[in-house]
């Protein structure tokens, strides 16, 4: 039995030919309904040139253990968790590399009820089965079909739900699908928009599908790819701009002057949108940025809960809590109504209300900025991350107001704090630090951990 590779915390993801292929791929999907006990099963896949062969090797790996197949063709990650629930199948599979290099692949899987897997919830089992390979003949009885047009409407429909369609005003919106998934589904939101009198134009950039990537991989988080988006925000005139990654589970916001909005101000703009509609809500975030989203919170009188980094540990704490709205700096939006899942195009229409309703994107984001300002997501990449850790806990633990170990380490220290976290599958260390008020404490704080982080 050869262990494979391509299996992580919480999905599927390695180097083609290396860590997976269609043999892998075939095996894997024979496993899937098994560790499950699925029959009813959806597939996706995005558009990298690899996807579509992939994808054809789950749907015959399904059929031959006689799965129902509900075919999405290309479509992104968030239309599979909510094809799971509205066809009430017993799980998803997209096939995606989301931004990873281009000689990756991988697969999104959940359970029934659009549920996250992990270890404990099937993972585990798929790999064991999926190893041994030991499948036997091909059972009868299964079968693809096609719901593309089903699952599209019903899901526009859910995500134009999110929003007051009355309350926008005209606004000019730059979109930058990165020539990923994400422009056809867009085409379908913004044309039942239309249908509905919304006073919203769009400029896009890099829209058409193109596996090739011929701006390379979508992943606007990264600073380097942030430039043209900025450009084109302002020569488009735009009162903001939105673009996506490959798969669009995750969406990145740029105000009307073209500077890039931090995920962690994101948060706290989105769970203003949902605390303007009940101020009682409950809102989860995860520990590495917190002060301006527990202020947002506190003063719409809402609660705000928080839970390990990580999509299935946010997920779960929103079931748990029965939470309206979750939201990761890294750009991962989750909300109750919609599987509780991550969605990559209900965040723009949200900010699009609160806009319509509150003034520019750029005056929501100054007084936060002010209030809380931070230094983003520094990583560090060290020979040996416990000791560079243990430096930082041994000089700062003395003087901590509050020591948090939900995910790493995080210290307040009363007018600064910081967190820090030790990459599970590589020798990085990660460090976000905010402050009250004082960019300069933002700044010293950087500079001392990262002393103490590189001494060795």
């Amino acid at each position: 039995m050869n262990a494979l590779t391509c299996f992580k915390a919480y999905d599927i993801r390695g180097r083609l030919d290396v860590d997976l292929d269609e043999e892998i791929t075939y095996r894997i999907g024979r496993a899937f309904p098994r560790a499950l006990g699925a029959k009813r099963v959806v597939l996706g896949r995005d558009v990298r040139a690899s996807s579509e062969s992939l994808a054809g090797e789950v749907a015959k790996a399904l059929v031959d253990e006689g799965c129902e197949v509900l075919d999405l063709g290309l479509s992104g990650t968030e239309e599979m968790y909510f094809a799971v629930s509205h066809f009430e199948a017993d799980g998803g599979i997209c096939v995606t590399a989301s931004h990873n290099p281009m000689d990756y692949n991988g697969m999104k899987m959940v359970r029934a009820g659009s549920a996250p897997l992990d270890a404990e919830t099937g993972l585990a089992s798929i790999k064991t089965l999926a190893e041994q390979n030991a499948f036997g003949p091909s059972v009868e009885g299964g079968t693809v079909r096609d719901v593309f047009e089903e699952a599209r409407a019903a899901y526009v429909d859910r995500v134009v739900s999110f929003i007051d369609i009355s309350a926008l005003r005209p606004l000019h919106i730059l979109v930058n699908a990165g020539h990923g998934t994400a422009g056809p589904t867009f085409d379908a939101i913004a044309e039942k928009l239309d249908a509905r009198g919304s006073p919203l134009t769009f400029e896009r950039m890099f829209h058409n599908p193109d596996g090739t990537f011929p701006q390379g991989i979508p992943n606007p988080l990264l600073p380097k790819n942030q430039p043209p988006t900025a450009d084109a925000v302002r020569k488009a005139g735009a009162d903001f701009g939105v673009a996506w990654d490959g798969d669009f589970d995750r969406c990145f916001f740029f105000d009307h002057e073209g500077r890039f909005i931090d995920g962690e101000y994101v948060v706290g703009l989105l769970a203003k949108a949902f605390l303007e509609k009940d101020p009682s809500a409950r809102i989860i975030h995860d520990p590495r940025i917190i002060w301006n989203t527990q202020d947002v919170v506190a003063q719409a009188g809402g609660e705000a809960i928080q839970a390990r980094t990580g999509h299935a540990f946010i997920k779960q704490a929103l079931r748990d809590h029965d939470a309206v709205y979750g939201g990761e700096m890294s750009a991962h939006h989750y909300f109750r109504d919609f599987c509780s899942c991550d969605s990559g195009m209900i965040p723009w229409l949200l900010v699009a209300e609160l806009v319509s309703r509150s003034g520019s994107l750029a005056d929501l984001v100054a007084d936060r900025r002010a209030a809380f300002p931070s230094s983003g997501e520094i990583n560090f990449k060290l020979t040996d991350p416990p000791a560079a850790i243990t430096r930082v806990r041994e000089r700062f633990e003395p003087e901590a107001k509050h020591i948090d170990e939900t995910d790493g380490v995080g210290i307040d220290l009363g007018t600064w704090r910081f967190n820090l976290r030790s990459s599970n599958t590589e020798p990085i260390v990660r460090l976000n630090v905010e402050a009250r008020g004082d960019t300069s404490l933002v700044d010293s704080g950087v500079s001392e951990i990262r002393t103490l982080l590189e001494v060795g």
